[in-house]
Parts: structure tokens; C-alpha cells; sequence
């Protein structure tokens, strides 16, 4: 098996308009990043209302349809800028993330990267924010869960600005176990280590912030140190990452250090916690990075990283 790499051109059709960071040039650059001929052909498809509903409320389903389509520029729930095709977009970004979930969870493909957007993660369940429309990869932890027969998902997030959407939705529920290296302080506010969950959620979400300036040392260190010993306990089925490679070094919206070669550390560590505890299979989906070299460069080292065999995979300082 080989890791599938899914992404659909329409990503592009997503304007936020002229000198926004999240351009339609992102899609572009992540996929200059990839080797040639790397692309998975799969049928395009759109998330329908049953699918998005797996994490957002029907009001704001309706909210984004009806702002869209009366040519709104920005969502009147947050920062969320939008041109005429969003939501088709949109839709896509999630219906590619769900051909991805039944790719690895149908053992067609070992694991899975879609170069998707909008980003996803700060979208709540009744509120778009920061780029984020629909919260991607919630929608496809949940989807997992009812199409698929997965009991327990880890989402591992290393963007740069918490995920603060993905948090929310799965912050009282313990078969979704989330965690998150950002900076702090940093948009949009939250990720402390005071959060770790609610209900029958207490315990799994952890949260690692760190000031900027933070790099190698502070965030795979804490993926190594706190993210592998709770998997001990949490075995997940399912290993979904939030890849933003907005955390990577002279990124205009972050402030961390991570090189390239640490993203392929990063990434082979999850690949060693999919193998071990959920037969390999694991999702990656794109969020931020908005230097156009770099989020080519990133792509390129999480793609080694994915496609890498257990073989070849790097010691890391705490054993799996």
C-alpha cells in the first residue's frame, strides 16, 4: 500500500480576497511540494448536509449557505472572508477528507494527505473563524465513527494558532482524544493547559503552548514526552493530524522554528502511534502556512514522512 495524496483543484476557486494570507496560491505551492505523479485519482465529491451536520448545527449550516450565496464578503460569525464559490469549496474540502477517512479505514491506502481549503480547525460547531468554514477534520473524526466502526480517534494538531474549533466539539467527549502544541499568546486566545476536557472528555485534551521562539525542542518534545505516554492509555483507532505548517520558520503568521526536517520527525512519530495502536491508519489534512516556499518545503518533508517505512524511521528519544 502507498499513502494517498488527494486534492481537488476547485480548492482554488476560494478567493478571500486580494492580499490575503490564505490565497488560492497555497494550493498551488502545497502541491509543487509533492513528487511527480504523487496525486491519488479518487471521485471528486461534496460533503452533503447529513455529513457537515456530524459537527455543525443546522442554523449555521444554513447560515453559510444563505451568506454565500447573497455575495457576503466575510461571515457574519467571525474573520472568515468569502467569495461566490466558498461553500462549493468548502464542501469539497470536506468531502476529500471523507474519501480519505474510507481510503486508510478500507486498507486501499496505508495512510492519506489532503491539500485542502479553507483551513479548518477554528470552525466551532455554530461559528466560522480564522479562514475556517467548516472544521475539516472534526467532520471526518466523527465520520469515522459512524460510517467506518472507529471507536477512538486521536487528532494531533502542531499548527501555529490552536485549534480552538476542534477543541470545542469534542471538548466533553472522551472517544476523541485532542491534542495541540501552538503558541501562546497567539490568535485566537485559547489552548491553555488549564483544558483538558469536560464530562466524560475530562483527560483528553491536551494542550501544549509555547511563546514564541519555540521550536524542535519545545514542540516535538512535548508530541514525544506527553502525547506518546497518553496513547499508552487512549489507543487510538485512528490517527487524524491537523498538518499547518504555519509553525514552520519565517512563517508571516507564526512565530516558531520548526525546520523541515522536524516535520518529517513529527510526522514519522505519528505514523509510529498509527502503526502501533491503529493498524497504520492515519489522515493528514492541510490547515496553515502562508509562506509559499515554505509550505512547498514542509509539504515536501511531511510527505517523506508519511510515505516513510518503520525501517527507515529516526529514534526519537522516547520508545513507542
Amino acid at each position: 500500500m502507498t499513502t494517498a495524496i488527494l486534492a481537488d483543484p476547485v480548492s482554488k476557486l476560494h478567493d478571500p480576497g486580494q492580499g490575503h494570507p490564505e490565497q488560492p496560491a497555497r494550493f498551488d505551492a502545497a502541491i509543487r511540494g509533492l513528487p511527480p505523479d504523487a496525486l491519488t485519482s479518487f471521485a471528486r465529491r461534496e460533503a452533503v448536509r447529513a455529513e457537515l451536520a456530524l459537527c455543525h448545527t443546522a442554523d449555521y449550516i444554513r447560515l453559510v449557505d444563505r451568506e454565500v450565496s447573497a455575495g457576503y464578503l466575510q461571515l457574519s460569525t467571525g474573520d472568515t472572508q468569502v467569495g461566490p464559490d466558498s461553500l462549493e469549496v468548502a464542501r469539497s474540502a470536506v468531502g476529500t477528507v471523507l474519501t480519505a477517512v474510507d481510503l486508510v479505514c478500507s486498507a486501499e491506502a496505508s495512510n492519506a494527505f489532503c491539500v485542502v481549503r479553507p483551513p479548518g480547525h477554528h470552525a466551532t460547531a455554530n461559528r466560522g473563524m480564522g479562514f475556517c468554514i467548516f472544521n475539516n477534520i472534526a467532520i471526518a473524526a466523527r465520520y469515522a465513527q459512524a460510517r467506518q466502526g472507529i471507536q477512538r480517534v486521536l487528532i494531533a494538531d502542531w499548527d501555529v494558532h490552536h485549534g480552538n474549533g476542534t477543541q470545542d466539539i469534542f471538548y466533553e467527549d472522551g472517544s476523541v482524544f485532542f491534542f495541540s502544541t501552538h503558541q501562546s499568546p497567539w490568535y485566537p486566545g485559547t489552548g491553555h493547559p488549564f483544558e483538558t476536557g469536560a464530562g466524560p472528555g475530562l483527560g483528553t485534551t491536551l494542550n501544549c503552548p509555547f511563546r514564541a521562539g519555540s521550536g524542535r525542542k519545545e514542540i516535538l518534545g512535548a508530541f514525544e514526552q506527553k502525547l506518546v505516554p497518553a496513547m499508552e492509555e487512549f489507543r487510538p483507532e485512528l490517527v487524524l493530524i491537523s498538518a499547518g505548517f504555519d509553525s514552520r520558520i519565517n512563517d508571516p503568521l507564526g512565530n516558531f522554528l520548526l525546520s523541515d526536517q522536524d516535520f518529517t520527525d513529527l510526522t514519522r512519530l505519528l505514523v509510529l502511534i498509527a502503526t502501533k495502536y491503529a493498524s497504520g491508519r492515519l489522515v493528514s489534512v492541510l490547515e496553515g502556512g502562508y509562506n509559499l516556499s515554505g509550505l512547498e518545503q514542509a509539504v515536501r518533508a511531511h510527505v517523506n514522512g508519511l510515505e516513510s517505512t518503520l525501517e527507515t524511521c529516526r529514534p526519537m528519544t522516547h520508545a513507542i
